[in-house]
């Protein structure tokens, strides 16, 4: 069966419809900023290698939909703190964009996503860690 409409189509119809920001946007915000919490939705293998965003949630794109709605067993309370401003990112920017869109679609309005993703992340010198530092930091900061 032939695909009638391509990735491509599907991230460019979700950018026009999602709030995008740019890294230096989200990096004059970041620790600064009690309303942003950034969520990593890259492979876990993709921290392991490249590291993450300090104060960053990882929440896997395979499982986002499920962690957010509070209706699924596998709800996660960080993403019910509507307060918050969820600013989503992947390696490209290309799984983040459908991400926010699907989350909209859920309801939420206070999502987001970084252009260019992790890549464009690091391309301009924002703040990275390891994966093993994002860890000890996380759980530090939960006592």
């Amino acid at each position: 069966m032939p695909i009638t409409k391509g990735f491509r189509a599907l991230v460019d119809e979700a950018n026009a419809q999602i709030t995008t920001y740019s890294v230096e946007q989200v990096r004059a915000r970041l620790g600064s900023d009690p309303r942003l919490q950034v969520v990593d939705i890259r492979d876990p293998r993709e921290l392991e290698r490249e590291g993450t965003v300090p104060g960053c949630v990882h929440a896997p794109r395979g499982m986002l939909e499920f962690w957010v709605d509070p209706e699924s067993p596998y709800f996660k309370p960080v993403f019910g703190d509507e307060s918050k401003e969820f600013v989503l990112f992947c390696g490209a920017g290309w799984r983040s964009a459908l991400a926010t869109k699907a989350l909209q679609d859920m309801g939420m309005s206070n999502v987001a996503h970084i252009d260019g993703g992790f890549t464009a992340w690091v391309k301009e010198g924002a703040p990275t860690e390891t994966l093993e530092a994002h860890k000890a930091a996380s759980k530090a900061a939960r006592g």
